[in-house]
Order: structure tokens, then C-alpha cells, then sequence
């Protein structure tokens, strides 16, 4: 947490010949390499297919009557119809250019983030399978992959990058996205949660992928309240209070207000609603602040801790009912369901009026 971070990397330029070769690497790396690049190989066929479909049933038409049109053989209002084609095509080139320069862009941030990494003793992936943590935004859906991943090679691990998952099927699939930063503590601890008000949604209701009983909500001195609602498991209220001294709950006021902070097991994880743009070297420089600030006193602060349910310091365990909070309902979900409940009585009602 102390090592000194050059971020030239990140500015540095790169040529288009050496992020065509770092894609190559990053592609060939990969576990599916062989299919993917099937994928792209059919997809470049297909593409080169429908080239050739719309030059001869699309483009020479339009051409032709182009000509026409500027010899004078043929009505402008005809000409226009034969025409407008040709415009579709040259708006579909150019979204399709577009699109191409947006994924040189990633390529070009993604390498200037790996040479990044290896100037500062860290390990990056474009793309990772998801971690194991027992975070509460882990393990939910399907098709969970980090992005972006930067980890520490070696000393205290730093975990950091953009999480996404897939929940739903059909119309209703939806893909979430978040960034978080995961740090190693050294003592296991009751499953805490600090909810930001900053970043909650209708009715104050949380953005977080969990809802946990009210009667699990502490409430600490000063203005604290007004950027978190700390979870604490029942009768896990004084260690509660070991943890978050006036010292850390100023820091996490000032750095860390925006986001929602877990404390679970021997992992302190951080979460962002959205994904983080961390080939921005304020955004890596604002992390490190949060780790040397917020967890430097998080982790000297329990460096003694000890579940006294548990009772011995070797043991480095949480009683079973400190482990996890307990799950609530969302007030959101109910006002919801009522609120349709609502409508549709008064709406059969209304059917039978006379």
C-alpha cells in the first residue's frame, strides 16, 4: 500500500501496430481462443457474404441511377427512391467505422493498463472469470466475468477491476455492472454493510443486489448517518462499535461516502454502482486512496480484534451468528406490489360498474 505508483504507462503513446499485436497476444491467451477465432473467421465471411449481396442488389442499382439522374434521364423523385439505398449503406459504414475506431480505443486502453500493471508489479486481465469472494454481489446470475482486473503480485492482496453478471431470461435478462476494489485483512470479522445513501434509488431503497433486516441497522454518533446505514449482526453491536472508531468513520465519510463498503470474513470490499474507468489514472489514484486511508485504518484497527463468543485469538473465527446478516424485504418491492394490487382492484371494480 506504500509503493510508490508510476503511472506514465497510462499516457504513454502507443502505436496501432503494437496494440494490433497486444489484441493477438490477449486473444491467443485465452482459454476458448481456438473457438473465438472460428467465431471471428465466420463472422468476416459472413460479412464479406453480405458485402457482396448488397453491392449487386443495392449498390450497382444505385449507382446506375445516380448516373441517370445527372444526365438527366431519369425523374429526381424516382432517382431519390432508387438513391436512398445508397445513403442507408453509407450511414451503415460509417456506424460501422465508428464502431471499429470505439474497439481499437478499448484495445489501445487495455494495453496502456497491462504496461501499466507491469511497471508497478501487479498482474492485469482484460477479462477473468468471476472471483469466489463471499461479497454480496458475487455469486448472483450467470455469465459473471471481471473486466479490467488488476491484482497485486505480491504482499498485502489488492484486488481491483469491473464485475458483471447477467440475471433473467428472454425480455427480462439484464446485465449489471459494477466496479469494486477487494483488500485481505488480517483478522476475520462480523459481516458488516455500509449501505451509501449517496447512491440509493426511489424511496431511498438500496442499490445493492440484497436487502437485510432493519433490525440489524446501527446508528453511530454525529453526521455519520447521513451518508451510510451500518448492518451489524444482532448482538454484534459492540464490536460493531470497536470497528468503527470517530477515526475510520471520518475517513470513510470523506473517501469513501460514494460507495458501499462490506466488511465480511477477512475481506474488506468496496462497491461502485458503476463500472470504473480505471485506465484513468484518477480514478486508480482515488482507489489507492480509499486502501491506504479507510483499510490502513480498518486493518490497525482489528488487528487485535477477537469474537469473544469464540475467545481465542488463534483461532481467527466468527461465531456462526456474527458470520452473515440476516436477509430482509424491500420496502420498494412491497410499496410496488401494493401499488399493482391497487390498480387492479380498482380496475375490476370499475369493469363492473354499471
Amino acid at each position: 500500500m506504500d509503493r510508490t505508483i508510476d503511472y506514465t504507462p497510462l499516457f504513454a503513446p502507443v502505436t496501432a501496430t503494437e496494440v494490433a499485436e497486444f489484441r493477438r497476444a490477449t486473444l491467443a491467451a485465452r482459454p476458448n481462443a481456438t473457438a473465438e477465432q472460428v467465431s471471428r473467421i465466420l463472422g468476416l465471411v459472413l460479412g464479406g457474404v453480405m458485402v457482396l449481396v448488397l453491392g449487386f442488389s443495392v449498390l450497382a442499382p444505385a449507382v446506375l441511377a445516380l448516373g441517370a439522374l445527372l444526365s438527366g434521364a431519369l425523374d429526381p423523385v424516382d432517382a431519390i427512391i432508387l438513391i436512398f439505398p445508397l445513403i442507408l449503406i453509407a450511414i451503415g459504414i460509417g456506424i460501422g467505422v465508428t464502431a471499429w475506431r470505439a474497439r481499437r480505443f478499448d484495445w489501445e486502453k487495455r494495453l496502456r493498463m497491462a504496461r501499466f500493471a507491469a511497471a508497478n508489479g501487479l498482474r492485469y486481465e482484460s477479462l477473468s472469470p468471476a472471483p469466489s469472494y463471499p461479497g454480496l454481489i458475487f455469486g448472483i446470475g450467470t455469465s459473471r466475468q471481471v473486466t479490467d482486473h488488476l491484482r497485486t503480485a505480491d504482499g498485502r492482496y489488492l484486488d481491483l477491476g469491473n464485475y458483471r453478471y447477467t440475471t433473467g431470461s428472454g425480455k427480462n435478462r439484464t446485465t449489471h455492472h459494477w466496479g469494486f476494489l477487494a483488500l485481505h485483512l488480517d483478522r476475520a470479522l462480523p459481516h458488516m454493510l455500509l449501505d451509501s445513501r449517496a447512491n440509493n434509488g426511489l424511496l431511498g431503497s438500496t442499490n445493492l443486489p440484497a436487502v437485510f433486516s432493519n433490525d440489524q441497522v446501527l446508528s453511530l454518533e454525529g453526521d455519520f448517518d447521513r451518508y451510510f446505514r451500518l448492518y451489524c449482526p444482532k448482538e454484534y453491536e459492540r464490536d460493531a462499535l470497536y470497528v468503527f472508531t470517530p477515526d475510520l468513520m471520518a475517513l470513510l465519510i470523506d473517501e469513501a461516502s460514494p460507495f458501499d463498503v462490506e466488511i465480511i470474513d477477512q475481506w474488506m470490499l468496496v462497491y461502485s454502482a458503476r463500472p470504473f474507468p480505471l485506465a484513468d489514472a484518477a480514478t486508480y489514484q482515488r482507489l489507492l486512496r480509499i486502501v491506504s486511508t479507510v483499510g490502513a485504518k480498518t486493518l490497525s484497527q482489528t488487528d487485535r480484534y477477537v469474537d469473544e463468543r469464540i475467545g481465542e485469538f488463534s483461532a481467527n473465527i466468527v461465531a456462526p451468528q456474527g458470520q452473515r446478516l440476516r436477509r430482509g424485504v424491500s420496502v420498494l418491492g412491497i410499496v410496488m406490489v401494493v401499488g399493482f394490487a391497487l390498480v387492479w382492484i380498482v380496475s375490476t371494480i370499475t369493469s363492473f360498474s354499471p
